[in-house]
């Protein structure tokens, strides 16, 4: 008889098996800079899925025109539960009422108060949290050492004078020949890395209407600073100046003694120029006011996301401290969760320190609900004003007018 309930039994379990239940599906949108941070991803993802066993992930790579493609879905009602939201597109989305409201989901044990303050309230919008950011970097000082030590420069610049001082220093025509083979700094022209220098003299980007305002006085004043250093000094390059595709590579080169990057240039350097010798700075004061920008993207929820308790407990763990632990312990990234970037030693390792303090005080890349028009007008006047074919001011003038007539066309 037991061998006969044994044999019962046995044929029982195949039954129980398949009568469980299926995984809940979640499907989670992103973009991959590169296949490591994507196969880092992936190994979070099958963390979660261990600790979850009731939840499957179905993770989708955008590479190619993600918000395009972002918003579009949601126009066909496809859009995923949770996806990848940049700062810079974030008071669009928030608005247009398509993004899950947080708060109810966040219990005391998440510990919300860990997160860095500046980047949690940038995906704030009427009072309510629509994403939870996952990491961030933002812009510090790079120099190269031993430029510095050729030019007799024992420590890198605090000020914008003394940025620009020093640029003189670290100029050098090799030759003699009238062609510079190492400019002091190399400037980049886009409004997200000059958008701090509006600010320090009181400047804006945009009214609180979302129509563009960079053109003012106070707005130019800093603006003048890097045309005057590129025009006058002639000891700033920008990176087409000299051949390169962007700042890290100028400064990789030895094109520039100086540049102002992100986070993401650490591992750059540091695989592709591994003979480079170079340390990082917080970003010189100018107008004696500190000054950054942040760049930082959140996980949210899409309002009609069919299983949205398991699509919060899949955004939870990937902000949670266990999950942000893993996702940036190899560095690329940074924690926007201070506990976790305690935990990995980051406000004491002198290479990414600046980035860390920086971000008490930096400006969140945003330039409200139209940041296209807004940034794409500015670049090209901008940069125009910098090759001396149009005065700053008239440069600005017109393309915050043109700016502000598209807006005003598409509300």
């Amino acid at each position: 008889m037991a061998i006969a309930f044994t044999i019962i039994a046995c044929q029982k379990l195949p039954l129980a098996a398949h009568n469980a239940p299926a995984p809940v599906i979640v499907k989670l949108s992103s973009w991959a800079a590169n296949p490591a941070e994507q196969k880092l991803l992936r190994q979070v993802l099958n963390d979660f899925e261990v600790q979850h066993p009731g939840i499957k992930v179905k993770h989708e790579v955008i590479n190619d025109q993600y918000m395009d493609v972002i918003k579009t879905r949601f126009v066909g009602e496809a859009a995923p539960d949770v996806f990848y939201l940049d700062v810079f597109e974030a008071p669009f989305l928030m608005s247009q009422d398509v993004l899950e409201p947080l708060d109810a989901y966040i219990k005391p044990e998440f510990d919300l108060a860990d997160f860095q303050q500046t980047l949690l309230d940038s995906f704030k919008y009427q009072n309510h949290i629509y994403g939870l950011p996952k990491d961030y970097s933002t812009l510090a000082l790079f120099y190269n050492k031993q430029a510095f030590a050729a030019a007799n420069l024992s420590s890198p610049p605090t000020t914008w004078d003394e940025l620009r001082s020093d640029s003189k220093l670290l100029t050098v025509d090799r030759n003699r020949d009238g062609r510079i083979d190492q400019y002091g700094f190399g400037e980049i022209p886009e409004l997200a890395r000059q958008a701090y220098k509006i600010k320090a003299f009181g400047g804006q980007l945009v009214t609180e209407n979302n129509y563009a305002a960079f053109a003012s006085v106070a707005g130019i004043q800093g603006l003048q600073l890097a045309v005057d250093q590129y025009q006058k000094d002639r000891t700033s390059a920008q990176k087409s100046d000299v051949g390169t595709n962007s700042g890290s590579e100028m400064f990789g080169q030895g094109k520039a003694a100086m540049v102002i990057e992100g986070n993401w240039a650490i591992p750059y350097l540091t695989e592709t120029f591994p003979k480079l010798e170079f340390a990082t700075a917080e970003v010189p004061t100018m107008n004696d006011k500190k000054g950054t920008m942040v760049f930082t993207v959140a996980y949210v929820m899409n309002k009609q996301a069919k299983h949205k308790a398991e699509a919060w407990e899949l955004m939870s763990y990937l902000t949670g401290k266990q999950g942000m632990l893993h996702w940036t312990a190899t560095g690329f990234a940074l924690p926007t969760r201070k506990s976790v970037a305690e935990n990995l030693g980051y406000e004491k390792d002198l290479m990414r320190s600046p980035f860390v303090t920086g971000v008490n005080y930096a400006i969140p890349w945003q330039a409200g609900k139209y940041p296209a028009v807004i940034m794409n007008n500015f670049d090209n006047q901008f940069v125009s004003a910098m090759l001396g074919q149009q005065p700053l001011k008239q440069a600005m003038v017109r393309s915050q007018a043109e700016a502000n007539k598209q807006i005003q066309a598409m509300e």
